[in-house]
């Protein structure tokens, strides 16, 4: 059966489509984390439920945690797996997804395994790559266990054609492109923040973790002023180290989406995230983007190099660049990206519990 063929079985298998389904999503990653994995997911979730579908979400929230090593702030569920069993059961979804590889992932993928059941799994997270930031160890290992894990679902969501690419050149089978979307109504150019620091204002926005390699930005000789909106764990070590640059510490909502509008150029260093959903709002919000060439940067921005922001080998270029960009592009550039349509290429992925 061609890959072709397996997408229309699935979708004649699915209970989903156009019927009310049940659908149970199990993630590690879960409020109060605030990050691009618990934003996607707490959206689509509410996404369907406007269509009419049942969802729940099953987190650490509901379970004896820990701290994850090395990051704090990350809550790991602590021996779930006779609970996560009573709670799958009880729920008794239609179709089940599993979006992360922790604890919670394992049980999950252990508990449909024994059963028989079908399920989804998605890629969110380069998780090798951010092992290797924080001990370096070998990223080699880590892939092996990830193409068991993934491998044991009928389908691998992933969120950009780039990745997917990648991860098939991997050894990753049956993966699925899975954009993502902004709210629009809430980042967008106006208010904007009118900081007290000289122009132009080169900001970097979101977790402040040496996986997001803020230290490239930081680092680069630019005009004007730096700016870091966000917290996280290497927060105090680079307020020590860079005190040229402001730091404001983690923002929410309007004033977050404020903080985004009042900048010149919103720059993106990482080299390993899968997507960037700060890209999108920063771009919502009018602010042009610099970046690498990198996945997530360069299918969001692919064509509109010069005209919403600009991508290269060299960061400081870029950030130049996105200077001339058109504001009222960026933000027209972002209305493409729905959430709804996210949604429902969600839906389309899904499996039925029962079938493969």
């Amino acid at each position: 059966m061609t890959e072709a063929e397996r997408d229309e079985h699935r979708a004649r298998l699915l209970a989903v489509g156009p019927l009310p389904a049940r659908i149970l999503i199990i993630s590690d990653a879960w409020r109060p984390q605030v990050n691009g994995v618990v934003r996607t997911l707490e959206t689509i979730s509410g996404e369907l439920r406007a269509m009419g579908h049942t969802v729940e979400v099953i987190g650490p929230d509901r379970f004896a945690t820990l701290p994850c090593p090395t990051y704090p702030d990350i809550r790991l569920s602590l021996f779930p797996r006779r609970k996560l069993n009573r709670l799958i059961e009880d729920y008794q979804p239609d179709a089940l997804h599993i979006a992360t590889e922790g604890p919670l992932g394992l049980s999950a993928r252990a508990w449909a395994k024994k059963r028989g059941c079908a399920f989804t799994t998605a890629f969110h997270t380069r998780f090798p790559e951010y092992v290797q930031a924080r001990t370096g160890l070998p990223t080699g290992m880590f892939y092996t266990f990830l193409r068991w894990f993934h491998g044991g679902g009928q389908g691998m969501m992933v969120a950009t054609q780039s990745l997917r690419d990648e991860l098939a050149r991997r050894g990753f089978k049956y993966v699925r492109t899975w954009s993502r979307g902004v709210d629009l109504d809430l980042f967008k150019p106006v208010p904007a923040e009118a900081w007290d620091l000289p122009r132009p204002i080169f900001a970097y926005v979101g977790r402040v973790a040496v996986e997001k390699n803020i230290r490239a930005f930081l680092d680069l000789d630019l005009p004007g002023s730096k700016l870091v909106v966000g917290g996280g764990p290497q927060l105090a070590q680079l307020r020590r180290d860079y005190p040229a640059a402001r730091f404001t510490g983690p923002r929410y909502g309007a004033e977050l989406a404020a903080a985004y509008a009042g900048a010149d150029v919103f720059v993106f260093p990482s080299l390993t995230d899968t997507f960037g959903l700060v890209i999108l709002e920063a771009l919502a919000c009018g602010t042009p983007v610099a970046a690498f060439d990198v996945t997530g940067p360069k299918d969001i921005l692919l064509g509109t190099d010069g005209l919403v922001g600009a991508v290269g080998d060299d960061l400081r270029a870029a950030a130049l660049r996105a200077l001339d960009a058109d504001r009222a592009l960026c933000r027209a550039h972002a209305e493409r990206f729905s959430w709804r349509a996210c949604a429902e290429t969600f839906l389309a992925h899904l499996v039925p519990l029962g079938g493969h």
